[in-house]
């Protein structure tokens, strides 16, 4: 049977068959002094306003710090050894067998690899950090193999941090550095910290470098300080005596034949293997721990070949000059343009870029570069210096990921609200009621910052995914309510009445569709990487559902009043909010 109605809300018969419930209940109670007067209304909105702004200096305190990705728990960690330039292989692994006693007793190790003069196995370190090239005697790795993490208490960061701590007391050549390298979660750089310093000469790059290295190292929470420019590598140089060759009769070719010969090794001939293999080279070479200029290399014999001449053979020490000088240092080039760098990694009070390069930049500001002859280097957060004509300090490392990661994010979440906001306006018809459905999504700052400060969190980039993602949850719950008031408002009924009510009947399916998405967010909870999504969705859907349901009715009464009703003689700004007005009856079912 149909009838036509007056302005029936759209519900119908749930006027008269909808029952309390102890959440309907719960709702009423603690919605109604919110709602009480446009007073009431407005200091509620001023809380939750300052709420918001108030869990914001979580990042400014750094209680809540600020990092791309977490530490991963993985199985196996790394020890990187560079002792001084020109050291024998034999110290590189002495020193690599001192390092793994050190860190022998730690119970969650099962076997230490020790690699001298070459590389460790491939792995995701050798491929992002450019381990594979390390081959020269003084280079060393010491790959540490862990329990499978489900049999150990301790995470590999934590691991990680102990062994740190274990080396610091093994003595070591001085200039050797020890680096303790975890597999990094995602980000494919050299190292988590690293200063890139540009200027226009070399001696001033280096020098500036120096300076910021120094800065590193007096940094309590910055390690495994290292640069880019290294140790000068001690070199031989031999420089022929012409005069005296040419008096012994002696060929420059075949000095420096010797010379090859004794430093190098020669292959002499080749041994046939037959059945269609390859033969062997035959090869004389000095062994490595010969290979230095001694009396015995001074006397290799050096035959006469020009006409008149003895024929007894000279020492070779006689036809050269030897001088040992220090080597040039490595040059680096990024897109074009010399670069010198300063790495180093972050662990202790923070260990995340972001803090390093604050505590560096300040250290910058304060120091007198006029005494040192230099001028302070200009910071650059992103991108190459375009001019070189000054000295420049550019962030690089992980800061670099991390400032794309978020930007990108941060514009594609600008991009997601002005897609809700016209999907919305296309919806009602009006450009107000979206900016009212809106509201709440800063909302989700307030339990998500205060989640992540609970658990000892860091805001990363899976916790800014879960803040996207609860941006549409929440404004779901958000047009849930306002359509259910705009379509229940009459003029039998205050504003207060209907925003109470409304927000009764749409309560429940408000918390259980919060809760379900709670529950599946929770089983990810301890996931090392994807906690902060699990944290963001956890907390920042408690606190914007539980407040969702209080802002919405809340700004209503502070622009409208409580006693407001639709058909009210009411102009300028009293004017309602729905757009309703005018239209016909509808229809309603009895």
């Amino acid at each position: 049977m149909m009838k036509i109605a007056g302005k029936a809300p759209l519900h119908g018969a749930h006027d008269g068959e909808h029952s309390e419930t102890r959440l309907s209940r719960f709702y009423r109670y603690a919605a109604a002094p919110v709602v009480a007067s446009k007073k009431s209304a407005w200091i509620f909105l001023g809380l939750v306003g300052a709420a918001t702004l108030l869990s914001l200096t979580l990042f400014a305190t750094r209680a809540v710090p600020v990092k791309l990705l977490p530490f991963d728990n993985k199985s196996e960690i790394q020890v990187i050894v560079d002792l001084p330039e020109g050291a024998a292989l034999e110290d590189t692994e002495r020193a690599l067998f001192a390092l793994a006693d050190a860190i022998g007793p730690v119970e969650e190790i099962t076997t230490i690899q020790a690699y001298a003069g070459t590389a460790a196995p491939f792995n995701f370190n050798g491929l992002v950090r450019h381990y594979f090239l390390r081959a020269s005697p003084e280079l060393g790795d010491l790959q540490v193999n862990l329990t499978a993490k489900e049999y150990r208490k301790r995470a590999s960061h934590d691991i990680a941090l102990d062994l740190r701590e274990r080396l610091l007391a093994v003595p070591l050549p001085e200039g050797a550095r020890v680096k303790v390298v975890e597999v990094p979660p995602g980000p494919p750089v050299i190292s988590t910290l690293m200063a890139e310093i540009y200027g226009p000469t070399p001696e001033a790059r280096r020098k500036t470098a120096a300076i910021i290295e120094r800065f590193f190292e007096e940094t309590d929470f910055i390690v495994d300080v290292d640069n880019s420019i290294g140790d000068l590598a001690p070199r031989l140089t031999f420089g022929i005596d012409e005069p005296a060759a040419a008096d012994a009769g002696v060929l420059e070719q075949d000095i420096l034949t010797a010379i090859a010969m004794a430093f190098g090794g020669q292959t002499v001939g080749v041994s046939p293997r037959g059945e269609g293999r390859d033969p062997l080279n035959i090869r004389v070479y000095l062994p490595r721990s010969e290979r230095s200029w001694t009396q015995e290399m001074a006397a290799i014999p050096v035959p006469r070949r020009l006409a008149g001449t003895d024929a007894t053979p000279i020492e070779l020490g006689e036809l050269v000059d030897v001088r040992k000088e220090a080597g040039s240092p490595t040059i680096f080039r990024r897109d074009g343009h010399f670069a010198d760098m300063v790495m180093g990694e972050l662990a202790g009070r923070f260990e995340a870029p972001i803090y390093g390069m604050f505590e560096i930049q300040d250290r910058v500001k304060a120091f007198d570069w006029a005494a040192e002859g230099l001028e302070m280097p200009a910071v650059s957060l992103y991108g190459q210096p375009a001019d070189e004509t000054g000295t420049t300090l550019l962030w690089d490392g992980e800061w670099e990921v991390t400032y794309v990661t978020f930007r990108d994010m941060g514009m594609a979440f600008g991009v997601a609200i002005l897609g809700i906001y016209i999907l919305v306006v296309g919806q009602f018809g009006t450009f107000r009621v979206p900016l009212i459905i809106l509201t709440p999504v800063p909302l989700t700052l307030i339990g998500i910052m205060i989640g992540h400060w609970l658990f000892g969190a860091a805001f990363t980039a899976t916790s800014m995914i879960g803040f996207i993602a609860l941006a549409g949850i929440i404004v779901r719950n958000s047009i849930l309510l306002v359509d259910f008031i705009r379509h229940t408002t009459d003029a039998e009924k205050p504003l207060k009445e209907v925003l109470l009510e409304a927000g009764a009947i749409r309560f429940k399916p408000i918390v259980l569709t919060a809760l379900a998405a709670m529950i599946g967010a929770a089983v990810i909870l301890t996931d090392p990487i994807f906690q902060g999504l699990a944290i963001s969705l956890l907390f920042g859907l408690a606190s914007s559902t539980a407040l969702t349901v209080l802002v919405i009715p809340a700004i209503y009464i502070a622009i409208r009043g409580p006693d407001w009703r639709p058909n009210a003689p009411e102009s300028g700004p009293n004017r309602p909010l729905s757009d309703t007005e005018g239209q016909p009856d509808a229809p309603q079912q009895a």
